[in-house]
């Protein structure tokens, strides 16, 4: 059964999802932005106002329902034990990334050095965590989120901090479909936010893109990564000269 809250967590992850914020949805819906909060932290939507936020966000009422229903079994985020699991072996990773990505087991058996053994210990291994539910004929329906998020300062960010940055940045982007852009400037916080905000949005659509195309096949998707970063940062080399320290911090 699907309660209003369950409605109302799918409201909030599909408009993240798309980058929408209050401010898009008190525009929707003609209202202030602490009115706006205010309908979320009381859960109180009539059918009209969410008739209104699924044309904002482009799809139906039926969709955002079953999209509720769906939600409400599936993982966000990842335990502690579950992120460590997954980066203690490679080959175990390297399935339960294909899967994310709507790949049969049988094309990971074809494109990596993985047999078929080593695959169904894998499959049982995230079925038991229930990252997956394992269904007859190796079939798998997933039970992690599109939109998971990983543990701040847990195993998969120290992974990612000490395998994956370094070989993502060791290129130079100057192939089919690669690109690297860097900028440089002082920025008041406003400028700030704003901009991580248009970030926020951009990985937004990056999410979005790969939702609509999971369903073409293998070969006509390839794996693609973006990373979005931004801090306030000088270079070492330029502090190290300071006479005094840069008393502007953000």
């Amino acid at each position: 059964m699907i309660y209003t809250d369950d409605v109302v967590k799918t409201l909030k992850r599909m408009l993240r999802a798309r980058g929408l914020t209050y401010r898009d949805v008190a525009s929707a819906l003609s209202l202030t932005e602490s009115s706006v909060k205010r309908l979320f932290s009381e859960q109180d939507f009539s059918l009209k106002r969410l008739d209104c936020l699924c044309e904002l966000m482009e799809v139906d009422l039926a969709t955002l329902l079953t999209e509720a229903g769906r939600n409400k079994t599936q993982i966000h985020t990842l335990t502690e034990e579950q992120e460590a699991l997954l980066v203690s072996d490679i080959r175990l990773l390297i399935i339960a990334v294909c899967l994310v990505n709507r790949w049969q087991v049988r094309e990971i058996l074809e494109v990596y050095d993985i047999d078929e053994n080593q695959a169904v210990q894998a499959l049982a291994k995230l079925d038991r965590f229930r990252l997956i539910e394992l269904l007859p004929g190796n079939r798998v329906k997933l039970l992690i989120s599109q939109e998971f998020s990983w543990r701040r300062n847990g195993p998969i960010q120290a992974f990612f901090e000490e395998q994956v940055q370094s070989d993502f940045f060791n290129a130079r982007f100057s192939g089919p479909g690669e690109i690297r852009l860097f900028a440089f400037g002082m920025l008041s916080r406003r400028a700030n936010a704003l901009l991580q905000d248009r970030m926020q949005k951009t990985a937004a659509m990056f999410r979005q893109a790969a939702e609509e195309d999971a369903s073409l096949p293998l070969e006509q998707r390839f794996g693609t990564s973006l990373v979005l970063a931004m801090r306030p940062w000088e270079l070492k080399a330029f502090e190290s000269l300071r006479r005094v320290p840069d008393r502007r911090r953000f």
